[in-house]
């Protein structure tokens, strides 16, 4: 006679099933990650253009508030703070178009810069550095065009028979994060591909 199955207190065992849901919310989780990288350079961004423009216009601020047009107070023998007026654009460029042109010709360029920005991946983060700081100048510049009808400058670099252009934080802001995404172009990027390249060739075959 033929004994009937048991079963374990409780009831039947019952197989368990894969959890999908789970699996599905590590995957969105790692998608999340990119999104999450570039809210942070977002923010950390918009913090560096910020102080940017605060410094620049505060130090201008401060050339205007202290100093009358045309003086010059020497730091360096070949440095001196210089208030001087700037009816063009970076380093006097352009001085002899007007203001509405000048202006829009910087609004264009800031817009430019932005998209590129935008574009930029979000591995490169010495190239957002550069980019943060070439909008924080361009804005510091614009501030100026739009409300004053020039730009202050002040940064005066002379020797006796030789002499640099007069310019401002926003000037150097926007020469210094141009060479920074030159140097990260051109020289960084191609060495971290290189180094990925060999990694990969020396990774062991499948």
């Amino acid at each position: 006679m033929r004994r009937a199955r048991t079963h374990p207190p409780g009831g039947p065992r019952r197989q368990s099933q894969p959890r999908h849901r789970h699996r599905g919310h590590a995957v969105r989780g790692k998608a999340r990650e990119p999104q999450a990288l570039n809210r942070r350079l977002f923010v950390s961004g918009l913090v560096i253009v910020i102080l940017a423009v605060v410094a620049d216009q505060a130090i201008k601020a401060l050339v205007v508030a202290t100093m009358g047009l045309g003086e010059a107070i020497e730091l360096l023998p070949v440095l001196a703070l210089y208030h001087a007026r700037n009816t063009g654009i970076a380093f006097s460029m352009f001085s002899g178009l007007s203001d509405v042109s000048l202006s829009l010709i910087a609004g264009v360029v800031l817009i430019v810069v932005l998209y590129l920005w935008y574009k930029t991946p979000a591995e490169r983060r010495l190239t957002h550095f550069g980019l943060a700081i070439i909008v924080g100048g361009a804005i510091g510049n614009l501030i100026d065009r739009v409300s004053l009808g020039y730009v202050v400058d002040y940064i005066y670099f002379h020797t006796p028979v030789w002499d640099f252009a007069v310019f401002n934080l926003a000037d150097a802001f926007i020469t210094v994060g141009a060479i920074i995404i030159l140097v990260d172009e051109f020289i960084l990027a191609p060495r971290e591909a290189r180094r990925a390249r060999r990694a990969d060739g020396a990774a062991p075959g499948d």
